[in-house]
């Protein structure tokens, strides 16, 4: 079974680089250079998670603690969402 054509880094990076820094729909941009824009879409995700929120980008070690504190901030949420429910649970009992 074929994975399709390799393209190379360069181009996925100018592709990925179209929809970040031109703000150009995902859609057109794959229609125009002929990928999938699923495809397309792995391609903006990996550019954006090697740059930090300035274009800069990040060391491995950047990368690594924005991973930690995006986990954190994700079971932060969750147990936000939680105790937000139990409050709600409770103030409706107490009536």
């Amino acid at each position: 079974m074929s994975r399709g054509k390799p393209y190379s880094p360069e181009f996925r990076k100018e592709a990925a680089r179209e929809v970040v820094e031109k703000s150009r729909p995902m859609a057109t941009v794959a229609r125009e250079l002929g990928v999938i824009p699923q495809t397309l879409g792995n391609w903006v995700r990996a550019y954006r998670a090697e740059r930090g929120a300035d274009g800069t980008v990040l060391s491995v070690a950047d990368r690594a603690r924005v991973k930690e504190l995006e986990r954190e901030n994700r079971e932060l949420r969750e147990k936000v969402a939680f105790l937000e429910k139990a409050a709600a649970f409770f103030a409706q009992n107490r009536r």
